[in-house]
C-alpha cells in the first residue's frame, strides 16, 4: 500500500518550534503581524501536524499547499496581535492588508511554496467550484424539460466534466494511490481526491474544455464569494505532467 504523507517520515511531530519562535519574536519587536506571518510560512517545514486533537494537513498530494490553513494555525499563536476584522478578511476572504502585493507575498513565502499554493488554489479550491458550476449549468439546461432524465446532480456533473461517474473515479483514485477500495470518500481524503480530479482533467480533457471549465469555476467562485475583492493569485498551476495516470481512463468508466 502506498504511504500517505503522514506515514512518509516528512513531518515534524509538533510543528516547527523555531518558526513559531520567529513569528512571536518578530511581532513582539513591532513587525506587522501579516509580514511576520508570511515569513513564518516561508520557514515552515511540516506538511501536516495534529494539534489539540485537530489534524492540520497543509500539503495535499505532495504538491498543493493550503497556506490559509497554516495561517489559521499560526494566527492562534499571535491572537492578541491580530485585529479581528483583519483575521476575518484573511481566513474567510483570503485577503491580506493591501500593502502585501503578489510579488511580496511570493518573496516572503518563497517560490516553491508559492507554486504549491497555486496548485492548491486551482487544483482544490477552483476544482470544487468547477463541479458546482457545471451542476448549475445542467440544471438550467433541464428547466422546462419535464421528462428529462436526471436532475443536474453531482453524478451528472462528474460525467460531463471527467467523462466518468463518481464511483468509477473513486475506484481509479484509490487504485492509483494504493488505498483500500470504498464507494465513499472520507472528509480527510476529500481534498486529495479533488486535487487528483484536477490532474485527471488536465491529463485527459481537451485543452479548450479545460480552460473553459476552469473559467466557469473561477466565475462561480467570484459570484459566491463573500468578498468582492477575492484574491486570485497570478501564475500557472501544475500542468498535469507526471500525474501518473497513464492509459487508465477506461478503468473509470
Amino acid at each position: 500500500m502506498a504511504k500517505r504523507d503522514s506515514e512518509a517520515g516528512c513531518l515534524a511531530p509538533a510543528g516547527d518550534s523555531e518558526a513559531i519562535s520567529h513569528l512571536k519574536g518578530a511581532v513582539a519587536a513591532g513587525k506587522p503581524w501579516y509580514i511576520a506571518l508570511l515569513e513564518t510560512v516561508g520557514l515552515w517545514s511540516s506538511s501536516e501536524e495534529t494539534r489539540n486533537g485537530r489534524r492540520y494537513r497543509y500539503l495535499i498530494g505532495g504538491e498543493a499547499f493550503d497556506w490559509l490553513l497554516l495561517a489559521e494555525r499560526l494566527c492562534e499563536e499571535i491572537a492578541d496581535a491580530v485585529p479581528r476584522h483583519e483575521l476575518i478578511d484573511l481566513l474567510f476572504g483570503g485577503r491580506l492588508p493591501d500593502e502585501v502585493s503578489d510579488e511580496l507575498f511570493k518573496e516572503l513565502i518563497g517560490s516553491a511554496k508559492y507554486h504549491a499554493y497555486l496548485n492548491y488554489f486551482y487544483g482544490v479550491v477552483v476544482e470544487k467550484f468547477v463541479l458546482l458550476a457545471v451542476e448549475e449549468e445542467i440544471r438550467k439546461e433541464r428547466v422546462g424539460h419535464v421528462f428529462s432524465v436526471g436532475d443536474g446532480s453531482a453524478e451528472d456533473g462528474y460525467q460531463r466534466i471527467y467523462g466518468a461517474g463518481l464511483e468509477g473515479l473513486l475506484r481509479l483514485f484509490r487504485k492509483e494511490k494504493g488505498y483500500p477500495q470504498s464507494k465513499t470518500v472520507a472528509s480527510d481524503d476529500l481534498e486529495e481526491f479533488t486535487y487528483w480530479l484536477f490532474k485527471y482533467r488536465l491529463a485527459y480533457c481537451d485543452r479548450e474544455r479545460v480552460a473553459s471549465d476552469t473559467k466557469k469555476g473561477l466565475e462561480y467562485l467570484r459570484r459566491l464569494s463573500r468578498s468582492k475583492r477575492l484574491r486570485i493569485p497570478r501564475g500557472n498551476a501544475v500542468d498535469g505532467e507526471g500525474a501518473g495516470l497513464g492509459e487508465r481512463r477506461d478503468e473509470a468508466q
